[in-house]
């Protein structure tokens, strides 16, 4: 496996941020929108960037006929960004109470964004996941966002300990992605982020 850099790394923070001008717009309507996370939002984790959204368009229309893309989750406010990480980060400090400041910075951004240079909270990420046409979801070998302590590290794209099915269907899902113009984010099978929005 070639080397993950994650985004707590040093290069990553040196990418200059600058806003685009794009809009964020709400999913709902274009994308089946799953409705976990954040009931309460009035909405938030639905909006992405137009240019990611016509990204996932042109990713849904290469998937095999019978399956779609099932949204998860987009936009992240900035509170909320820091709120997951931070939650995160304190669980991994209890399990490992010996591990330097840098250790739980690095192993907490393995799962979440630190907050400073998080692309959710650009509407430049999305949370997704392929389902059938009727909404049932496909085994990818983990459940949605499982953490690499959940999952034993089955949550990494391309780990080895998952089924052939989940395999392939990491393989369809990344595939329609990627020709659509987004990279994902090798740590978590489900993530992934524009690779042409600077946000």
């Amino acid at each position: 496996m070639s080397e993950i850099i994650l985004m707590s790394d040093a290069r990553v923070a040196a990418v200059p941020v600058e806003e685009c001008g794009e809009a964020l717009v709400d999913v709902r309507g274009s994308l089946r929108v799953d409705d976990r996370k954040h009931k309460d939002s009035h909405g938030a984790e639905a909006l992405l960037r137009q240019g990611v959204l016509d990204r996932l368009l042109r990713a849904e229309a290469l998937l095999p006929q019978g399956l779609r893309l099932l949204f998860v989750e987009g936009y992240r406010p900035p509170a909320l960004q820091r709120s997951y990480f931070e939650k995160y980060a304190d669980e991994l400090r209890a399990d490992h109470p010996d591990w330097p400041a840098d250790g739980i910075r690095t192993a907490a951004s393995r799962y979440v964004s630190p907050p400073e240079i998080a692309p959710h909270s650009a509407g430049a990420a999305v949370d997704l996941t392929l389902a059938h046409a009727d909404g049932r979801e496909l085994d990818l070998g983990t459940p949605m966002n499982a953490s690499p302590e959940q999952s034993d590290g089955a949550c990494y794209t391309a780990a080895a300990h998952i089924s052939d099915e989940a395999r392939a269907n990491r393989a369809v899902l990344g595939a329609a992605l990627s020709a659509a113009g987004l990279i994902n984010y090798p740590t978590e099978w489900c993530s992934q982020s524009s690779s042409c929005v600077q946000a």
